[in-house]
């Protein structure tokens, strides 16, 4: 049985999505130990809190001083601390680097809001991808579940989901249904894929 970390950065869907599918038996090969967020006010915290999952909120810039790599070994130290195997990044919108990325090389599961490799990489994320979606003018997007390297949503795909685009869709609409019909299946999927090996 792996231990899973999550990272978050907001509401917590995703967070939401995984331990329903932990309950549900997708993902049976691991268990959530911790829940770690770089934003106080981060709804997701209270999902964590209300499934009696320990907490930690490491702000890069408060905590840090901005340093990516001390923001980086201390997310690190925290995943240590609580026997982490397998990282998650639901919907965490940080930029980490260095130890984390070296210690949990080929470990670290993200959720990304399109099909890769459109509208991904650096800047891209949240509602700003599927604006670009919109103003491109595709008919298909999506998610993609990856690994995570130096490379911003450069690592090797375990998963993908294609979701239809609709007449009269907005970034917002677009966002939920991406999540809904996508993000929230594959997600916990690839991570049982990662903790099953």
């Amino acid at each position: 049985m792996k231990n899973i970390g999550v990272l978050i950065s907001g509401g917590g869907t995703n967070l939401q999505a995984l331990i329903d599918a932990e309950k549900s038996g997708i993902i049976k090969s691991g268990r959530i130990v911790c829940v770690c967020s770089n934003s106080v006010g981060a709804y997701g915290l209270t999902r964590a809190e209300k499934a009696g999952l320990p907490t930690k909120v490491i702000r890069k810039n408060a905590d840090c001083g901005g340093d990516i790599d001390e923001f980086s070994r201390k997310i690190c130290e925290y995943m240590k601390e609580m026997n982490v195997d397998i990282i998650v990044l639901a919907g965490f919108l940080a930029i980490f680097g260095g130890k984390l990325l070296k210690e949990y090389a080929g470990k670290i599961v993200n959720i990304h809001p399109s099909l890769i490799p459109s509208f991904c990489g650096e800047g891209m994320y949240g509602l700003k991808v599927h604006e670009a979606a919109l103003d491109y003018g595709v008919k298909v997007t999506g998610a993609t579940a990856h690994l995570v390297n130096e490379v911003v949503d450069g690592g090797k795909i375990l998963l993908q989901k294609a979701v239809e685009i609709q007449d009269g869709d907005t970034p917002e609409i677009l966002q939920k249904r991406v999540m809904e019909q996508a993000e929230w299946i594959i997600l916990p999927r690839a991570v049982e894929m990662l903790c099953s090996d």
